[in-house]
């Protein structure tokens, strides 16, 4: 008998994923109606002068994007054959 339809299903069904645009929008609207803009940019412009290294970085990921990072595998000599592992002929 197969028990897959009855295993309950996702616990997070419904509530994954991204929220809406709609919802989205409006959170950005109410904070533009408690925050001004310009203060926020004085205040991040401040810190840089300052040398905050966190708003630099702030500053420059949203400017220019972080880098991409690289990964570098050393098997020190030690060599495996997946093939073998996985058994295909």
């Amino acid at each position: 008998m197969d028990g897959r339809k009855n295993n309950g299903g996702h616990s997070t069904k419904g509530a994954a994923g991204r929220k809406p645009k709609a919802d989205e929008v409006k959170l950005i609207e109410s904070l533009d109606n408690h925050i001004d803009s310009q203060e926020v940019f004085d205040t991040l412009h401040g810190l840089i002068k300052e040398g905050n290294i966190r708003a630099i970085q702030l500053y420059m990921n949203y400017r220019f994007g972080k880098p991409k990072e690289n990964v570098t595998l050393n098997s020190d000599g030690f060599n495996i054959n997946f093939k073998d592992i996985l058994k295909f002929d």
